[in-house]
């Protein structure tokens, strides 16, 4: 007889079952907390790229306006790109950018919100990288050579396992 457990196995990774294999994991049990993560990167370019960004002379726009906009759909749609995420009803998306002539980068850092039961950490990173996916593509005519990079969590707060901030 085969055992139909969906108890995780001994490694702890939750997204797969006993027999390892691949599932979305069950938060029906799991209580209704508000649940807030951060995340950021940068796409490094040349000056000349920053430089029509930031005085908005880019020929496709207003290359930070239309990334903001990209980021926020990000969040709200990460559970048709990452398989096993699940779709939460966000209650907010905030998305920044910030120019930095010295490291001659665009940084992006989003905060996504939700009241849930399970947590909105691949929503933030999802709508850093997309966001950061749009700067290339608004600007790509002007320099393919850009680098993006440092994507990470900033940190993430809500639920059983509580807060988390990184180093």
């Amino acid at each position: 007889m085969n055992d139909t457990s969906d108890s995780p196995p001994a490694s702890g990774l939750t997204h797969f079952d006993a027999h390892g294999q691949a599932h979305m994991v069950d938060v029906g049990g799991k209580p209704e907390t508000r649940r807030v993560a951060r995340a950021a990167g940068s796409i490094r370019m040349q000056p000349a790229t920053l430089a029509a960004i930031a005085g908005g002379s880019a020929k496709k726009g207003d290359v930070l306006g239309i990334a903001r906009v990209a980021a926020i759909q990000a969040a709200k749609r990460t559970a048709e790109l990452i398989p096993l995420c699940h779709p939460l009803p966000l209650t907010h998306v905030q998305v920044d950018f910030s120019i930095d002539e010295s490291a001659s980068a665009v940084h992006c850092t989003v905060q996504a919100e939700t009241l849930g039961r399970t947590g909105v950490e691949m929503e933030a990173l999802t709508a850093v990288q997309v966001g950061l996916l749009t700067v290339y593509d608004m600007v790509k005519a002007i320099d393919r050579g850009m680098v993006m990079g440092d994507i990470r969590v900033l940190e993430k707060h809500g639920g059983k396992s509580g807060d988390w901030v990184s180093l």
